[in-house]
């Protein structure tokens, strides 16, 4: 007794009657409908981030930190006192915000304080809180130190007067020092989960991050210096948007199928918002040289890109974890490969 094979359950059960009858009249021959991945009952095969908006704002706020400082540092270097001033203060801010959303988005304070006991250099999450940790007093003290030329020449304060600008000059070029881990580390944590599209991206989301953190820190440097001191304000532009255009670019095109959440959806509008203010920023940072108010435009869109850029490529990560599909091809093309190599 021979048994005809059920078909799938999630399958439309196929009328051959009518299928013949379109073939005799010419019709278009049917084609095997595109496969649709899913999951048991429905689930995804890998849980999405439980990360929400505050760890994309979280990755904004660090690499303005850590641009800003780089800036000062440049400022401080070259005798641009607003350029120094500018990217001091930013940089406090920004790490304090950062010190923040971290802190949000663990639940409870004390959480971060329990990073600290323990050193793992094979732990991003690790690594990162120390990094923060070492760059967010080095930024404060570089911070007060501008407000030194405030105090009194005379006492205690005057002292004071007389003691913080040497000293926040070894501050601001520590946190600098500091600044190009605590800008790329982002990256290395994302591209360390098993989030598709995070993870496949681990050769580039460094070098993003590090190109945003350098375009941020230059836009507050066309928003707050007097065009005469944006000298290496709009040189950072350049390199930056240099760096996160070619990495954004690679994203979307080297990863095959795993680029496609970078291209599509929230994810895909945010990052060709970014291109567009990023590439509007850098011509009228180099346009607007003489010109404070196309200075203080490019920066500002210098910043937006900045955000897009941060949060396109987390809402991308997240869209690729709630679709199975891109956890399974990717996996049925390592196995083929591998399949065939050993042949």
């Amino acid at each position: 007794m021979h048994l005809a094979p059920h078909p799938p359950r999630d399958v439309a059960p196929v009328d051959r009657r009518a299928r013949r009858r379109r073939a005799g009249r010419g019709g278009e021959e049917l084609r095997v409908p595109e496969a649709e991945f899913t999951s048991y009952y429905g689930r995804p095969i890998l849980k999405a981030p439980v990360w929400r908006w505050d760890i994309a704002a979280y990755l904004f706020t660090g690499g303005l930190a850590a641009g800003s400082s780089l800036l000062a540092a440049g400022g401080q270097l070259t005798g641009r006192p607003a350029l120094r001033r500018a990217g001091r203060v930013t940089a406090l801010g920004a790490v304090t915000a950062s010190a923040y959303f971290l802190i949000h988005d663990l639940g409870r304070p004390s959480r971060f304080h329990h990073m600290l006991r323990v050193a793992k250099p094979t732990s991003p999450m690790s690594v990162g809180t120390w990094i923060l940790s070492a760059f967010g007093p080095a930024a404060g003290v570089a911070a007060i130190a501008e407000a030194a030329p405030w105090l009194p020449e005379r006492g205690v304060l005057g002292l004071a007067r007389r003691v913080l600008p040497p000293v926040g000059q070894a501050a601001g070029l520590a946190a600098a020092a500091t600044a190009p881990a605590l800008a790329t580390y982002t990256g290395v944590l994302l591209a360390g989960t098993a989030v598709p599209s995070w993870h496949e991206a681990y050769p580039e989301l460094p070098t993003i991050f590090a190109g945003s953190a350098l375009a941020s820190g230059a836009g507050v440097g066309l928003i707050a210096a007097p065009c005469a001191q944006a000298g290496p304000a709009r040189r950072m532009a350049v390199a930056g948007a240099a760096l996160e255009l070619l990495g954004s670019h690679s994203v979307e095109t080297r990863l095959g199928l795993l680029s496609e959440p970078y291209r599509t959806g929230r994810a895909g509008r945010l990052l060709r918002a970014g291109r567009a203010l990023t590439a509007a920023g850098v011509a009228g940072a180099l346009v607007g040289r003489r010109s404070r108010v196309i200075s203080a435009l490019s920066g500002g869109a210098l910043l937006a890109a900045s955000v897009a850029t941060r949060f396109g490529i987390f809402h991308g990560g997240v869209a690729s974890a709630r679709d199975p599909k891109y956890t399974v091809v990717p996996q049925r093309e390592r196995v083929r490969r591998r399949e065939a190599g050993e042949g």
